[in-house]
């Protein structure tokens, strides 16, 4: 079984910066993938950002330049940098087994950005 704990989300001002960190459990290798995605209320959930286990980094068209997907594989991390943070980031953003199509999901950590 695999386990994904999201932390580090909260509340901060338009232009700032927030580090997202997903904590990785259970039957997880360096050669699994690992994505970020967000949901915004009364919205489709949305690809953020994706990781492959050879380190190929993809980002969605409305965080390029600003947000870095990493990895750690000695302790299981994954990691969202976010700068020039937007109001329109606000979401519930959650981490995941898989890029393309995720096997497993975190619960999700809320990020609000003020306008």
């Amino acid at each position: 079984q695999v386990q994904l704990v999201e932390s580090g989300g909260g509340l901060v001002q338009a232009g700032g910066s927030l580090r997202l960190s997903c904590a990785a459990s259970g039957m997880i290798s360096a050669r699994n993938g690992f994505a970020w995605y967000r949901q915004a209320p009364g919205k489709e959930r949305e690809f953020v950002a994706g990781i492959t286990g050879g380190g190929t980094r993809v980002y969605g068209d409305s965080v390029k330049g600003r947000f870095t997907i990493s990895r750690d594989d000695s302790t299981k991390m994954v990691y969202l940098q976010m700068n020039s943070l937007k109001p329109e980031d606000t979401a519930v953003y959650y981490c995941a087994l898989g890029t393309t199509r995720p096997s497993f999901w975190g619960q999700g950590t809320q990020v609000t950005v003020s306008s």
